[in-house]
């Protein structure tokens, strides 16, 4: 079944700057939904309110003060509650053993900063309308 109502996407993004340009590129309609994003700046802060908001999609800096990304990533994805919630990495660390380090802590995207706005847009649509796929009952 579809899912109903607004897209939730919870973006955990310690610089304003960032949390500013992210929340309006992704505010609005997008696959043909309305989109919600919520805003923390500390990792610590996160999974409570992941739990509180239950996002479809969560945007992660991986460093981030109180908890780091990759940490936060693993114990969101570790979390059965979440289902498959998606989690992209948003970040300026670029590296092989980055990257790697996501992917074992579960992400299911990695977004480089700095990033081009379709880019970003993208890889949230494409997540967001294949997990609403995967969840589709069969008719």
């Amino acid at each position: 079944m579809e899912k109903q109502g607004p897209y939730k996407i919870l973006l955990v993004e310690d610089e304003p700057v960032i949390q500013e340009l992210v929340t309006t590129m992704l505010c609005g309609e997008m696959c043909g939904r309305t989109i919600e994003v919520f805003v923390v700046s500390d990792g610590s802060e996160a999974l409570p309110r992941a739990r509180q908001v239950r996002p479809d999609l969560v945007l992660l800096d991986v460093v981030l003060p109180g908890m780091d990304g990759v940490t936060l990533c693993r114990l969101l994805k570790a979390d059965p509650s979440f289902g498959d919630m998606a989690v992209v990495m948003l970040t300026a660390r670029v590296s092989k053993k980055d990257h790697e380090a996501a992917r074992r802590a579960g992400a299911d995207g990695y977004v480089e900063k700095p990033f081009r706005g379709f880019e970003l847009i993208d890889k949230v649509e494409a997540l967001i309308t294949g997990r609403d796929k995967q969840g589709a009952s069969p008719s």
